[in-house]
Formats: C-alpha cells, sequence, structure tokens
C-alpha cells in the first residue's frame, strides 16, 4: 500500500513538472539547467522534468503603479508635493526577465525621478495649467529609459499637485488681491461708462436744443422774409395803382387832396398828445392854405386838369 502511494505521489510530481498550462494573460520564461530557454505563449505546454523550470511568470495585461507622493521644487523655488499614476505593459518577457532585476520597482523609482526633473523646469502656474504637456513629456522619458526594460509606459497622469500650506496662505491672498482689484476695475469702468453715458446724454440734448432753436430761428427767419415779400409785393402793387389814378384825369389833384388831409391828420394827433401848443409854420399862412384847398375842390368837381 505504501509503495503504490508513493508511486502515485511520485506519477503525480512527475505529471505537475512536465505539463504546463499559461493563461492568456501570462507570459512563461523557461529555463534548461539555469540556461533561457524560450518564452512560452499562452496554451499547453510539455516540459522536461528536473531539466525544465518556469523561471518568470509575466503579467502581460496594462498594469497601473502608484507614484507616491514627493516634494518637488518648481522653476520659481516652490515646494510641491506631486503624485501620480504610471500605466505599463511587459512587451518582451525576455528582456523583462533578464534586463532588470524588478521593472515594477525600477519604474516607480524612474517615475519619481523623471517627475522632479520635469517639475524643476515649470512654474507653479505652469504645473496646473500645462499638466497635459508634463504627463506627455514624463511617458516620452520613462519610456526612452525603460526600453531596454521590455516594458512599454501608456501612459502618466499627474493625481494631485499640492503646495506647502505657507504657498497656499499666500496664493489665497494673491487671489484675494486680485479679486479685489478685478472689482475695483469693475467698479471704475461702471463709473466711466457711467460719466461717458451722461456726457454723451447732455451733448446729445444740447445738440436738439440747438437744433430746435435753429429750426426755430429758420421758421420766423421764413416767416419774416415771406411777410416782407408780401409786404412789399402789396407796397408795390399799391404804388403801382396809385401811379395809374395819377396818371389818368384828376389824379394829381386827389393826390394833394389826400396828402392835405393826411398831413392836417396827423397835426390833428400831434397837437393832442402834446404838453405845449405846436404851430407848423405854414399855418401863419391860412389864406393861402384855404385857397388852395378850395381850388382843389374845385378841381376835383370841374374834373379838369391842374
Amino acid at each position: 500500500m505504501f509503495y503504490f502511494t508513493s508511486t502515485f505521489l511520485v506519477g503525480l510530481f512527475i505529471l505537475y513538472n512536465v505539463i504546463l498550462v499559461v493563461p492568456m494573460r501570462e507570459r512563461c520564461v523557461i529555463e534548461r539547467l539555469g540556461k533561457f530557454r524560450t518564452v512560452l505563449e499562452p496554451g499547453f505546454h510539455f516540459l522536461i522534468p528536473f531539466f525544465d523550470r518556469v523561471a518568470y511568470r509575466h503579467e502581460t495585461r496594462e498594469q497601473c503603479l502608484n507614484i507616491p507622493h514627493q516634494s518637488c521644487i518648481s522653476r520659481d523655488n516652490i515646494q510641491i508635493d506631486v503624485d501620480g499614476l504610471l500605466y505599463i505593459k511587459v512587451m518582451d518577457a525576455y528582456k523583462a526577465s533578464y534586463g532588470i532585476e524588478n521593472y515594477l520597482v525600477a519604474a516607480v523609482n524612474l517615475a519619481q525621478t523623471t517627475v522632479r526633473s520635469e517639475v524643476g523646469k515649470l512654474s507653479l502656474g505652469q504645473t496646473f495649467s500645462e499638466r497635459d504637456a508634463l504627463n506627455t513629456t514624463i511617458v516620452r522619458e520613462i519610456d526612452r529609459a525603460s526600453e531596454p526594460w521590455g516594458i512599454k509606459v501608456m501612459r502618466y497622469e499627474v493625481m494631485n499637485i499640492t503646495p506647502s500650506s505657507n504657498v497656499i496662505d499666500t496664493l489665497e491672498k494673491l487671489m484675494e488681491a486680485e479679486r479685489q482689484k478685478r472689482a475695483e476695475i469693475t467698479l471704475a469702468n461702471a463709473e466711466r461708462d457711467s460719466t461717458i453715458m451722461l456726457s454723451e446724454g447732455q451733448r446729445q440734448e444740447a445738440i436738439n436744443l440747438s437744433e430746435g432753436e435753429r429750426e426755430r430761428r429758420i421758421n420766423e427767419a421764413t416767416g419774416r422774409a415771406e411777410e416782407i415779400s408780401i409786404i412789399a409785393t402789396a407796397t408795390a402793387e399799391g404804388t403801382r395803382l396809385v401811379a395809374g389814378a395819377i396818371d389818368k384825369p384828376g389824379g394829381k389833384q386827389a393826390m394833394n387832396l389826400q396828402l392835405l388831409e393826411s398831413y392836417v391828420n396827423r397835426i390833428t394827433g400831434i397837437m393832442k398828445l402834446a404838453d405845449i401848443s405846436v404851430v407848423p409854420a405854414e399855418l401863419a399862412k391860412m389864406e393861402g392854405l384855404f385857397a388852395g384847398i378850395e381850388q382843389v375842390a374845385q378841381t376835383t368837381k370841374g374834373g379838369g386838369p391842374s
């Protein structure tokens, strides 16, 4: 019974070392008597017991490595803590086995040193605003250095960029001052715009008033011109009619009589308004005056020429 059991166990041990099933997500590096033999792809394989052994197993899926936060000094001498995530993938199982002792530890350390180097080239503001460019640069530098290890750096993502507490206090004060400055600028611009709008309104009001005054004066001048034109036309027409009437028989005598009546009426009005007695020199010749009036009247009745 013991012999049967021993034989069964030995058979299982040999079978276990003969048959190898490689999963889809792995690559197995086989050594024969301590020397590299081959890299087994996923599937069913046979090994020579006690001669062949699986020296390394490598994960071929993309792996995510957490890069611990570390203290960095930016270009403007500000201390900040930076952490991130590094995504790598094994591309060559042979190089990953014999190119470096532990590619995972090496990738993390390389990422840390590269991050410190690249952050030192940027100012604090650039580390926040140019995060995508920083990620691209870190991936390029790590991928170039890790090529002999048989791994491929897929991407790097900066998770947190944390300045020191003193820097945070200073930044908050700067932000508050910037907000205050923007508020003052906004108020100043609003006041300036208000002043401009008021002046524009006053200017437009003055223009409107001047335009109205100009229109009024133009209308008044036009009215006066039309009035003068009408009066002049009427005067000219009246003068023409009077001249025509004078040229007719008895016209001159009628004209003289009209002038005499107008003269007498004017003198009468002056005498009524004056505080002193006003006697024209012509009134001293009363005989001649009444004689002339009588002659004019007779002439007018006779209708003959003077």
